[in-house]
């Protein structure tokens, strides 16, 4: 007797569940759209200090053919921050399309969690090592701060010297344009 009041339970149970999932099941944020090669959702960059960082990875664009996108968000959750800079990664694949020459950087500022996302042909350029020393040594001591424009601009210094010890194919007029995604790489996750 005591097992059919059980299973009625839980048929009880499981009815509800399924009339109301939306309560159950938390919702991931959405990539934002690619619209610059400095994104900032947190609002905590001046337009001057986000006009700079832009100006020096365009700069640097412009030179490689690397391209390098710093986004800030509050949060990544309910995803940790390595699916977070995947998913972005993967939805907006930076770079040139037949190089493979992007970068990511991911700022969850409400986290206090940094990751750097590269493409397949700065695996020797931006190794692990490497990302997490960017990440130790240039960003966070700015961070800690309060100096988050500060921060970025070290670590844009140091990941374009990385970079450029890379040996990548010249930037051509047409893989420069613009901080649009491109098709046709693979990412790897650093940080």
């Amino acid at each position: 007797m005591p097992v059919i009041v059980y299973l009625r339970a839980l048929i009880a149970i499981l009815f509800i569940v399924c009339q109301f999932p939306s309560v159950f099941a938390q919702g991931i944020q959405a990539v934002p759209a690619l619209t610059a090669r400095v994104i900032d959702q947190t609002s905590t960059l001046s337009a001057a200090e986000s006009s700079a960082l832009e100006s020096r990875l365009s700069a640097f664009e412009q030179e490689t053919g690397a391209q390098v996108v710093v986004l800030m968000v509050m949060t990544t959750a309910p995803e940790d921050i390595a699916s977070y800079s995947n998913r972005v990664a993967n939805t907006w694949k930076i770079g040139r399309k037949n190089v493979g020459d992007g970068l990511l950087l991911l700022v969850a500022k409400e986290d206090r969690k940094i990751r750097i996302e590269v493409a397949k042909a700065l695996e020797g350029a931006v190794p692990d090592l490497a990302a997490k020393r960017v990440i130790d040594e240039a960003i966070t001591p700015h961070f800690k701060q309060g100096r988050f424009a500060a921060g970025l601009d070290a670590a844009i210094s140091q990941i374009s010297a990385l970079i450029r010890s890379e040996s990548l194919p010249a930037p051509t007029a047409d893989s420069v344009a613009s901080a649009a995604p491109s098709q046709g790489f693979s990412w790897t996750d650093i940080g």
